[in-house]
C-alpha cells in the first residue's frame, strides 16, 4: 500500500524517540496490547517533546515559540502532514481516539512554567502543574486504552500523576539546581527554614535537606493514595499506570540516599524496573 513504509518508519522514529527520552514510559507501553501501543508511544513521545523543551532552547521566548507551534499542530484541522513524525502521530492518535485537544493545551500552558527560572509559590501551585502534566497525560493513555472505563478513574489518575511527577522532579533536583531553578514550593522551602534562592546555591544546608524530605513524604501522600483506589482498576487500564509501579523503588532510593539526593539523580538497575513492571503488569495492585 503506498506510503505504508513511511507511516512504519515514523513509527520507529516515535518509539525510538520515547525510548531514548523516557525509558520508564517506553517499557510501560509495551505491555499494552499491540494495537493500542503506537498510540500510547505518540502521547509518551509528545510529552518527551514539551519536557525537553527548556533542555534544547535555552532562551524562555524561543521555548515559548516552540510551545506554541505544538498549539498550532494539535488545534489545526484536516490531514496534512506536518513533516515532523510525533506531530504526525499524535494528530492521528487525536483523531482516532476523539481526545480532547483541552487536555494538550492545559499541558503545553502548563509547560510553560518550565522555561522560566520563577519559583514554584505553593503546595497548591505544584499539584496543580502536576495535574496539568503527568495525571493528564495518564487519564489520556487510559481513555486510549479503554474510553469506557477511564472517566471513572479520573481522580485516581490524579493522584497517580501527582505522585509520578513529585517523584520525577526529585529526581531531576540536581539538574534544576545546576540551572537556577526551583520546582520545590516556596511553602514548603519556608516551612524547612530556606528559600527558593538559598536552594538553588546550594545554600540551604539542613534545610535544603528537610525540604527534600518534605517533598518525599508529599509524594508518598499522593502515592499511598493512589494504591488504596488501585486494586480496582481493570486490567484494561493498567499499562496507563504502570509507571508508578517504579515510584515507590526510586523514592525508598532518594530517601536513603539522604543528602546525596541533592546532588546526585537516584538510578535503578535495569532488571530492578523489568521486575517491578512486569510483577505490576501481571498482578496490578494489590489490596493493601
Amino acid at each position: 500500500m503506498a506510503g505504508t513504509p513511511d507511516i512504519v518508519k515514523n513509527g520507529d522514529i516515535v518509539m525510538d524517540a520515547v525510548r531514548a527520552a523516557d525509558h520508564d514510559r517506553y517499557l510501560s507501553a509495551l505491555y499494552a496490547p499491540a494495537d493500542k501501543r503506537d498510540a500510547l508511544l505518540a502521547l509518551y513521545a509528545f510529552n518527551a517533546e514539551i519536557a525537553g523543551v527548556r533542555d534544547r532552547i535555552h532562551e524562555p521566548l524561543p521555548g515559548e515559540v516552540r510551545l506554541q507551534w505544538w498549539r498550532d499542530v494539535i488545534a489545526a484541522d484536516g490531514d496534512a502532514g506536518t513533516g515532523h513524525p510525533t506531530a504526525d502521530a499524535l494528530r492521528a492518535t487525536i483523531a482516532a481516539n476523539k481526545l480532547p485537544r483541552a487536555a494538550f493545551e492545559n499541558m503545553l500552558a502548563a509547560r510553560i512554567f518550565d522555561l522560566y527560572d520563577d519559583p514554584m509559590p505553593s503546595r497548591t501551585d505544584l499539584e496543580g502543574y502536576c495535574g496539568e502534566t503527568a495525571a493528564a497525560l495518564i487519564q489520556l493513555a487510559a481513555m486510549v486504552l479503554d474510553p469506557a472505563a477511564a472517566p471513572g478513574f479520573a481522580e485516581l489518575a490524579g493522584r497517580a500523576g501527582c505522585a509520578q511527577a513529585i517523584t520525577g522532579l526529585l529526581l531531576l533536583l540536581p539538574l534544576h539546581r545546576r540551572r537556577g531553578q526551583s520546582f520545590l514550593p516556596a511553602d514548603i522551602l519556608a516551612a524547612a527554614g530556606t528559600t527558593p534562592e538559598e536552594f538553588v546555591k546550594g545554600e540551604g544546608g539542613a534545610a535544603a535537606q528537610r525540604a527534600v524530605v518534605a517533598m518525599i513524604a508529599l509524594a508518598r501522600e499522593h502515592l499511598n493514595a493512589f494504591e488504596k483506589g488501585a486494586p480496582a482498576l481493570p486490567v484494561s487500564l493498567r499499562p496507563a499506570f504502570l509507571p508508578l509501579a517504579l515510584t515507590h523503588a526510586y523514592l525508598d532510593k532518594m530517601e536513603k540516599a539522604g543528602s546525596w539526593a541533592l546532588r546526585r539523580t537516584a538510578a535503578l538497575s535495569t532488571l530492578r524496573r523489568h521486575w517491578l513492571l512486569l510483577r505490576h503488569a501481571m498482578r496490578g495492585w494489590m489490596p493493601l
